[in-house]
């Protein structure tokens, strides 16, 4: 008996994976979906970048105090 009933599962899920397949490859959702689009005038500008000199200054030194330079 449950040898049959693990037959028609077998064949039900054969048959459902056929059905499934043959509907194409699955394709993206539309930008809509995800609300990734933007109106015609909402194109955001991007910043221009900052000098060094115009944010307060020169780059300082990233080691960590007390470093010995490498060399």
């Amino acid at each position: 008996m449950t040898g049959v009933i693990s037959v028609l599962i077998g064949v039900v899920y054969l048959v459902l994976i056929t059905v499934l397949d043959s509907r194409g490859p699955m394709l993206p959702p539309p930008p809509e979906a995800l609300g990734l689009t933007a109106a015609a005038g909402d194109t955001p500008t991007p910043a221009p970048i900052a000098r060094p000199s115009e944010v307060g200054g020169a780059v300082g030194d990233p080691s960590p105090l007390g470093a010995e330079p490498p060399g």
